[in-house]
């Protein structure tokens, strides 16, 4: 098997796969390759361990449908057609957990700095805005015994929530398909309909996949339905939020402030007005980016080929229907 890596990820993952006899070649340069470029290039490998930046369509994996395996650097996987792999019999793996605490971490963040306004008053520094004492401005505000407000109460839901709980004594709501009955249990989270997540949150934290019910969830309608002193985070998939509508929610005093790990289109344009609000923190997608993290990704993507070159079962599979 000779297996194409996208990008210049960890080698602990690479190593594994070169330590059971497997061939590998790996992208090293800093620019990505082009979509076409991509496309044409995987013509002469068997399997693909990819990353998110690539679109793996329909039309990829026609012309690719030799493919033993593909697994994916991430958890997420919607640059990637499932239901098209599955009909060509293509097995396609992820790397589930291997980042869980790194994106907690993440939102947790975002929160804090959101609720204090951290990176804007380190823009007055920078910018010799930093004269006196003023005691009424810029204020943030605290968040202590307020309630956190959950779309998607997964493994990366439940430890913010954790935290939020631990560090605040946040009381937990959320909106799932289906009871969560373990964080029900340990943290007395209480499900509750998308409506009550939005009117009864003081903090709204997205933990969802990107899927065709998901996209644009957040938009003006549920914006103007949030509480004006309400705080959104977002570290799932920038599309979950409808951007234009963040933005005019934000100026309009919908919604007090928001912290984007994720932001639709990636990268963001720097003339993007987001950037330059007081209430608004964003970072350039960094929730996996912890050394440990990246390293576990590397791991489980790998052990999805070695699995399937040594013909056992691929530990973390998506479309069971192609084993």
């Amino acid at each position: 098997m000779h297996v194409f890596v996208s990008l210049n990820i960890p080698d602990s993952g690479i190593d594994l796969m070169k330590e059971q006899g497997i061939k590998v070649t790996k992208w090293t340069e800093d620019m990505p390759m082009s979509q076409e470029q991509f496309v044409d290039h995987m013509s002469q490998f068997d399997a693909l361990l990819s990353t998110s930046n690539f679109k793996i369509d329909a039309e990829f994996l026609k012309k690719n449908q030799h493919l033993q395996i593909i697994s994916q650097y991430a958890v997420g996987y919607d640059n990637i057609d499932i239901k098209a792999a599955t009909d060509l019999g293509i097995p396609v793996g992820n790397a589930p957990d291997s980042m869980t605490d790194a994106t907690a971490d993440t939102a947790f963040l975002l929160m804090l700095a959101t609720s204090r306004k951290f990176l804007f008053h380190h823009k007055r520094i920078a910018k010799g805005d930093w004269k006196h004492f003023q005691p009424k401005s810029n204020l943030g505000i605290e968040l202590k015994n307020k309630t956190l407000g959950i779309f998607g109460l997964g493994r990366i839901g439940l430890e913010f929530a954790k935290r939020c709980q631990g560090a605040y004594n946040m009381n937990i709501i959320y909106f799932n398909r289906s009871h969560n009955q373990g964080a029900e249990e340990l943290l007395g989270a209480k499900k509750v309909s998308f409506e009550e997540l939005l009117t009864a949150s003081d903090v709204i934290s997205a933990h969802c996949a990107l899927t065709d019910e998901t996209r644009h969830t957040f938009n003006k309608s549920a914006f103007e339905k949030m509480k004006s002193t309400a705080i959104f985070i977002n570290t799932s998939r920038g599309a979950v939020h409808q951007e234009s509508d963040l933005t005019d929610a934000l100026k309009n005093g919908h919604i007090w402030g928001a912290g984007l790990d994720v932001t639709d289109p990636e990268p963001m344009n720097p003339s993007n007005p987001l950037l330059n609000m007081e209430n608004v923190s964003i970072s350039p997608h960094i929730g996996s980016a912890t050394q440990e993290a990246r390293n576990r990704m590397s791991i489980y993507a790998a052990e999805n080929i070695i699995a399937k070159y040594k013909g056992e079962k691929i530990p973390y599979l998506i479309n069971k229907e192609v084993k």
